[in-house]
């Protein structure tokens, strides 16, 4: 284990996480940041099985605790069924992390209804539908962190990503307003925007598209799953519990 691993160790020791989307990439990531600081993890995902298996056997065969949970974030009758499982089996919900996402690239003028649904459905109403369930228990409990992934699109947007931009930028804005409804309830909820990361999502761009993006960096390089995901433990700590409504920039500086 790596020093800075060491010294996030049982940060999160007695809190249970769901991570939606949490099988590949910054899901992935953040899923094993936030068992190794000590919280039993529900690995969400839709129906890529193996990654799921994958992200699971990683977490615990390093010796954390996690189980799989899937379901679509954007059917409201699944996330209410995925919830009713977390708190049979545990008992409360603490730390939520909205990590599910989609995107339809193309230019505004071909994009179709169907692009449109399903962008919006599982990126911002899916991040509702799961934030609705989970606040049952965290203001039972008065102690909660929800933390949701907006994207560097939503800040300075991208030609080609109109929708994906509309539905993270909502984001943005559900988090401030949600985060002043309940603060008097110790709940926080901030969001994390990340720039240019090496994902499976971002691999298949061409090479020379790539290099183009990473020479507008300032710290000149892509950032990594890890890299967001450390600050969205940081976020789901104790020691964060003086942030709320915040969107935290991972972007190398590639947004200022």
């Amino acid at each position: 284990m790596k020093p800075a691993e060491m010294s996030q160790t049982n940060i999160l020791e007695g809190k249970t996480a769901l991570v939606t989307g949490g099988s590949r990439g910054i899901g992935r990531a953040v899923s094993l940041a936030l068992a190794r600081a000590g919280a039993f993890v529900y690995i969400n995902y839709h129906s890529n099985d193996a990654a799921a298996d994958d992200t699971y056997r990683a977490v615990t065969q390093a010796g954390f605790s996690a189980a799989l949970l899937p379901f679509d974030v954007a059917d409201r009758d699944q996330v209410q069924a995925g919830f009713k499982k977390i708190i049979d089996e545990r008992g409360t919900v603490d730390i939520l992390v909205n990590n599910a996402g989609v995107t339809r690239n193309g230019m505004f003028a071909r994009v179709t209804d169907e692009d449109w649904r399903v962008v919006v459905d599982t990126n911002l109403t899916g991040a509702i539908n799961c934030s609705r369930s989970a606040l049952r228990s965290m203001i039972r409990t008065r102690w909660g962190r929800i933390i949701t992934i907006s994207s560097v699109v939503a800040d300075g947007g991208n030609a080609g990503q109109v929708i994906y931009g509309a539905a993270k930028a909502g984001i943005i804005g559900f988090t401030k307003s949600l985060a002043r409804e309940i603060a008097s309830r110790n709940i926080t909820v901030n969001s994390v925007s990340p720039g240019f990361i090496d994902t499976d999502m971002t691999a298949s761009l061409p090479a020379e598209y790539r290099e183009e993006l990473i020479g507008q960096i300032p710290l000149g390089r892509a950032g990594s799953p890890d890299d967001v995901a450390a600050v969205v433990r940081f976020l789901a700590s104790n020691d964060a519990a003086y942030i709320t409504g915040q969107t935290i920039r991972v972007n190398g500086g590639l947004y200022m």
